[in-house]
């Protein structure tokens, strides 16, 4: 009996000291799992929280926070929360954890030759999109861009292609002859337009509406999901598929608080920010099937069959005016399309 007493209570013991030791490990690499150090970034832009863009920032910042156990956190401000992009993209420049949307035409006002890539038919489909790394040229100028304190992360991100909205037929280059057209204010947009034969006007989003209702402008070259979100189909009753710019977006941050990272951090910020923005494009692309069903719906008419080969052509005259036939050709000839 004495024995028994004796095995029971070294069992006892044993299984204290098993349950601490369990314990402790367990605390120990909690611990471990935790950095010492928490980086954020504060990304923003100006589409509102509904838009599939926000969610693709979302699942961006989710896959980055898992990946770095917590060491790296996204937060996400949509609908120009923290500040207008001209604002922010300075704070950026002087190393404050700020991120932003924005696009080739924006980070061509620093580097002219990146805002060839919103260039009339520069590329015409996401698997273009993904080849652009193939080219050294394009790289070596986005690299020119953290020169100015901005970090280009990703261009995967792609808001489909843009195309005329009028109250008339649009088949030809001709046809736009002039017909004045809302369109950001930077040159390749300006000129772009200008080339496929409109007379662009820069005007803000949000002004569009009542611009086309009082005829300040005659139409606008959007892509299809700005339609409804904008209920533009109430003012303009043609949709002319050219399709003369796939939107791409870039999302970048403050150059020195991405150099303060470390590489691993660096390396995952940069992955899952492709990923996310690839998905998101396809998902978009798929959506525009539908957005079009329901614009036809609701009165639209759909113009899908313009002459795309004669716009290509005169949208070459965009690249000319720029200077940037040569930067067009070379990296066309690095990702194999002609």
């Amino acid at each position: 009996m004495k024995n028994k007493k004796i095995i029971s209570l070294i069992l006892v013991l044993a299984m204290t000291f098993v349950l601490a030791a369990c314990g402790n490990g367990g605390n120990a690499n909690d611990s471990a799992a935790k950095p010492d150090t928490q980086y954020v970034l504060k990304h923003c832009h100006v589409l509102s929280s509904n838009e599939p863009f926000h969610q693709g920032f979302l699942n961006w910042a989710k896959a980055v926070e898992e990946r770095t156990n917590g060491g790296l956190k996204i937060e996400v401000h949509p609908s120009g929360q923290l500040g207008v992009e001209e604002d922010l993209l300075e704070q950026a420049k002087e190393g404050v954890n700020v991120g932003h949307n924005t696009d080739s035409a924006r980070l061509g006002m620093y580097v002219p030759e990146v805002a060839v890539m919103n260039g009339p038919y520069f590329v015409e489909n996401l698997a273009e999109v993904e080849k652009l790394k193939d080219s050294a040229t394009l790289q070596e100028y986005i690299d020119k861009v953290e020169s100015f304190g901005l970090k280009v992360l990703s261009y995967n991100w792609v808001q489909t292609h843009r195309h005329f909205f009028t109250n008339k037929e649009i088949d030809k280059p001709e046809d736009l002859k002039g017909l004045r057209i809302r369109t950001p204010g930077s040159p390749i947009w300006q000129e772009s337009v200008r080339a496929l034969g409109a007379e662009p006007v820069a005007m803000n989003f949000g002004e569009m509406y009542s611009g086309i209702q009082q005829g300040a402008v005659d139409g606008a070259e959007l892509v299809y999901a700005n339609i409804p979100g904008g209920k533009l189909n109430e003012v303009l009753s043609y949709a002319n598929e050219t399709g003369h710019i796939l939107l791409i977006n870039f999302q970048v941050c403050s150059a020195d608080w991405f150099n303060s990272l470390p590489e691993e951090y660096q390396n995952i910020l940069i992955e899952e920010c492709d990923k996310a923005g690839m998905d998101v494009s396809k998902q978009m692309e798929a959506n525009v099937a539908n957005i079009k069903k329901d614009l036809e719906a609701a009165g639209m008419t759909l113009n899908t069959d313009p002459d795309v080969e004669a716009f290509k052509a005169a949208g070459e005259k965009a690249y000319e005016v720029l200077k940037l036939t040569e930067v067009k050709k070379a990296i066309w000839d690095e990702i194999g399309k002609k």
